[in-house]
């Protein structure tokens, strides 16, 4: 299982972290999502394209670093 964490310092509170699950929850291949709102990461299992999970960040609004 291959693991992506994306560090995405504009997490600040419980509605990033649920529009930020959601985008990347819908890009195909992801396994689960796990956003840190204290860490500021977004921790992805199975990400098949990593590209299209920093997109789907971007599409939400959030920068990934």
């Amino acid at each position: 299982m291959s693991r992506l964490v994306l560090s995405v310092p504009g997490i600040t509170c419980g509605h990033c972290v649920n529009a930020i699950s959601e985008a990347v929850g819908k890009v195909p291949g992801v396994g689960s999502v796990e956003v840190d709102l204290s860490a500021k990461t977004v921790t992805v299992a199975d990400a098949a394209d990593p590209s299209a999970v920093r997109a789907a960040i971007g599409d939400a609004g959030y920068e990934t670093v």
